[in-house]
């Protein structure tokens, strides 16, 4: 799988997540529930995020309510319930857990071995480098809680637990790479609707705890992702990113992963016009669409990576598909990994040693640096991860390659891909 993706461009390929446990062939919250096995103090109870009584906020007090009464699903219940409106959250509600007693980190065997199976594929397939996707403590304490005296003690419990994981990976030379949809998809957990003031002050708890997490650990090696939660819905009352992106900065990493080409959130590389962007940091935009079957067409995909680098500087981008951590497990060992483009040859997964500036600094004009020159033997790829189709995009000189449509062949709950010129075949 790793050799796959390393054949096809991607310069910092991932596992797949193929270590983390699954309920279902097509699992929406894998990326989440998996650290139910790699935490203490857990158990089965009644309520929790599916099953409890929905909550109220007042002014001042932002509390989440059920998954169930999210306002994006409250105001499209009759499609949400609709199997054949295409609208999608899952086949069933899962049961999650509920703290009971302390939480700390039991995954030591299983992180283990998540390791050990990237490094043994990276090594293979002659790979540089290779990144491991772990929780945040605030997606990590979103469950039941009857033990710890407030949300925000248990939240830095979490925080302490889930850095033994983070150490982990960090340790043996890989990226990690923080998962945290919550900081922008609570916004829709909250009813009724807070204030951003409030919502910002809220989240912020979230933030400080992931950065006690990531003390001392070198920020180039460090990625943060942000999404507005990955099913497929309206999403109307998604928060705008421009009211995020200041907190998202202040995140102790060295890249910052973000949806950027789903028909919500598409137009907002227009926030990078007027935040400026700290220096010795990158963006990670997300370039393909997660939430379509329909492929798009590789001019739109470079249109998408030209804006951000022509606002933040091709030095500073890094293009990959949007992540796809709720899409169906058949594509989700290709969802996450970086795309290095030959157009831009800059575009590097990481910056070192360069000297970062802290504060976030707010611009009144767009920067007007060039975007990447185009090589006209360049080739990209395009993963679409949501139909499977793995197509060789055509360089602007206009010399088209052949599409390779790919067939998912089942594996138990993995799958890998079977097509011609068998690069989709090779796994290792």
């Amino acid at each position: 799988m790793v050799r796959r993706q390393i054949d096809l461009g991607i310069t910092t390929p991932g596992d797949g997540e193929y270590g983390k446990a699954m309920s279902s062939a097509v699992d929406y919250g894998a990326w989440w529930s998996y650290s139910f096995q790699r935490l203490s103090g857990l158990e089965l109870a009644e309520g929790g995020p599916f099953g409890g009584e929905p909550v109220r906020s007042t002014p001042g007090n932002v509390r989440l309510t059920t998954f169930p009464d999210r306002r994006d699903w409250a105001t499209f219940a009759e499609a949400y319930s609709d199997p054949k409106s295409g609208v999608s959250v899952g086949d069933e509600a899962p049961v999650f857990p509920t703290a009971t007693g302390p939480v700390t980190y039991t995954g030591h065997d299983a992180i283990a071995s998540d390791i050990a199976n990237l490094k043994s594929a990276l090594s293979a397939s002659g790979a540089e480098h290779g990144f491991i996707t772990s929780l945040s403590p605030g997606s990590a304490s979103r469950i039941g809680n009857q033990f710890y005296t407030s949300e925000e003690e248990f939240i830095w419990a979490c925080a302490d637990a889930m850095r033994e994981e983070y150490q982990a990976i960090i340790d043996a030379g890989l990226i990690l790479q923080i998962d945290d949809p919550s900081i922008a998809e609570n916004w829709d957990q909250i009813s009724p609707e807070p204030t951003v003031e409030d919502y910002l002050a809220f989240t912020r708890i979230r933030v400080e705890a992931l950065n006690h997490a990531l003390r001392g650990l070198p920020e180039d090696r460090i990625r943060f992702h942000l999404c507005w939660g990955s099913w497929h819905g309206p999403h109307t009352t998604d928060l705008e990113f421009k009211y995020l992106v200041e907190t998202m900065l202040t995140i102790d990493a060295g890249s910052y992963s973000f949806e950027a080409a789903n028909v919500r959130h598409e137009h907002e590389w227009r926030v990078w016009e007027d935040v400026t962007l700290p220096d010795g940091k990158q963006i990670v935009p997300g370039v393909i669409s997660h939430a379509t079957n329909v492929v798009e067409h590789p001019e739109l995909v470079a249109d998408r990576i030209e804006r951000f680098a022509s606002v933040v500087g091709p030095e500073n981008v890094i293009a990959r598909p949007t992540a796809v951590s709720a899409v169906a497990s058949t594509h989700r060992s290709r969802g996450r990994s970086s795309n290095h483009s030959p157009r831009a040859q800059n575009w590097l997964p990481g910056a070192s040693g360069s000297r970062r500036r802290t504060g976030v600094v707010r611009k009144k004009s767009s920067r007007t640096t060039p975007g990447p020159s185009f090589d006209g033997k360049a080739i990209d790829e395009h993963l679409d991860a949501t139909c499977g189709v793995l197509r060789r995009n055509p360089a602007r000189s206009g010399e088209l390659d052949q599409t390779v449509h790919c067939s998912p062949v089942d594996l138990g709950q993995q799958t890998r891909f079977d097509g011609s010129r068998d690069q989709c075949q090779r796994v290792v």
